[in-house]
Parts: C-alpha cells; structure tokens; sequence
C-alpha cells in the first residue's frame, strides 16, 4: 500500500489543497534527497493514525525509526534532506524556538479553522484514497 511509510525513509505528511503547502512540497520534491517521502493527508484512508484531522492541523513528519515529529521541528526535519536544511536549523535555536514554534502554532491554528472550520464547525473534505 503507497500510503505506509517507506523503509528507510522519513515521511512527511502535507495538506494538498492548501496553496502554500503544495508550493512548499514542490520545492522540497525539487530539492529533497531520496530520504524523504511526502504524502498528501487528502489521499490517506480514512484509517490512517494519527487521524486526518490532526495531520490536517499540524505538520507531521514521521522519521525512518517510526517516530512523530510534529509542527516547527517537522518542517526543520523535512528540510534536513535538503542542502539547504542548515538555513532552517536555527528555528530550534535555545530562544529562537520558543517565539518561532508559537508563531507557527498560532499560523498553523488559524490556516486549519480558515480551511475547514469557517462554517463554525469542521468540515474535513472525504478522503480520496484508492
């Protein structure tokens, strides 16, 4: 099954249908080594773990080992495969990491509820899984 994570490899996991997501997965598609595998949340089944809805709200990257690094030091991570990941290692600098996890907590929160709860309720779109 394409949608379990591939030996050897990190995973990150990534909504498809929000425009600056997919313009920063072309970059990485562009610029990331064989070590990293990037999945669209939108082509899980439905009985993926963790569920859609939390991978929709935080960034997810899933190491080679099987664990779950989420939000700030995911997209840190995801970079690492690339020869530029030295530019984004900063972010989780002592002082740094505290304002730069909180901005992206606060942008991350307010791109989920402008995307899928503008309605006053969530509404995660079907998954379109084969």
């Amino acid at each position: 099954m394409k949608w379990l994570v591939e030996l050897g490899m990190d995973t990150l996991y990534f909504d498809g249908s929000c425009p600056l997501c997919a313009k920063e997965v072309r970059l990485l598609r562009r610029l990331a080594d064989r070590g990293l595998a990037l999945r669209d949340i939108h082509h899980l089944p439905d009985a993926h773990q963790p569920d859609r809805a939390s991978l929709l709200q935080t960034l997810h990257l899933q190491t080679d080992s099987g664990e779950w690094v989420t939000g700030l030091n995911a997209t840190v991570a995801a970079w690492q495969h690339t020869r530029v990941g030295w530019l984004f290692r900063p972010l989780l600098w002592p002082g740094v990491v505290s304002v730069a996890s909180n901005l992206y907590r606060r942008w991350a929160d307010r791109r989920f509820d402008r995307r899928y709860c503008s309605t006053g309720t969530c509404q995660l779109p079907p998954s379109q899984a084969e």
